[in-house]
């Protein structure tokens, strides 16, 4: 590879692993520093799709202080938060993941996501199903929602954005119970 191609892989890792950051601080509130434990860096990588790379301390040590230094994030008694800046760059992010990435071919499991959010929280909770339609889900039931392709990045977004974490679960079936309507409103092969 070129000085040119390393350079650009180097800084499309660097962007990954700030975005993975911010994401991982969204959806939890606020993150330990503790993160750096061995287990929990592989756990890390294994959430935000770095595949079987090894992730490694160092690279999200050096990000986090990035972030912090550009303001994003803020640090407080060995916690790590997001700043208004550090929000404002998550709903960006969000913003430009609101079409989600179609494979070229279906793998056969249906994607659920389970949310069961207070009365007293409606106003998010119609964002939430607003925000389901217009990424293309499909209403399986009163808050079940389906989708053929992975979406558990977007769902991290969603879950930081609305702050609905622990309201919010999402599944990956291998069938569902009369799929034919749901094959059909995905344009894909019906058996």
């Amino acid at each position: 590879m070129g000085k040119i191609e390393d350079s650009v892989a180097k800084n499309v890792r660097r962007t990954k692993t700030q975005r993975a950051i911010l994401e991982a601080v969204g959806s939890v509130g606020v993150l330990a520093f503790a993160l750096v434990a061995p287990n929990a860096v592989q756990m890390f990588g294994k959430l935000f799709g770095y595949g079987k790379k090894k992730v490694h301390t160092n690279t999200i040590l050096k990000a986090r202080k990035r972030l912090i230094d550009s303001g994003h994030l803020e640090s407080k008694d060995g916690f790590v938060s997001l700043t208004s800046k550090g929000e404002f760059a998550l709903r960006q992010i969000l913003q430009h993941t609101n079409t989600l990435q179609r494979p070229k071919r279906w793998d056969g499991k249906w994607r659920l996501i389970i949310f069961d959010i207070s009365e007293s929280r409606r106003g998010i909770r119609d964002r939430v199903r607003a925000t389901l339609v217009s990424i293309g889900f499909v209403r399986l039931q009163q808050s079940v929602w389906v989708y053929p392709y992975p979406c558990d990045d977007f769902l991290v977004l969603l879950k930081a954005d609305f702050k609905i974490g622990k309201d919010v679960l999402y599944l990956v079936a291998d069938e569902v119970e009369g799929d034919g309507w749901l094959r059909k409103e995905f344009g894909l092969h019906v058996t």
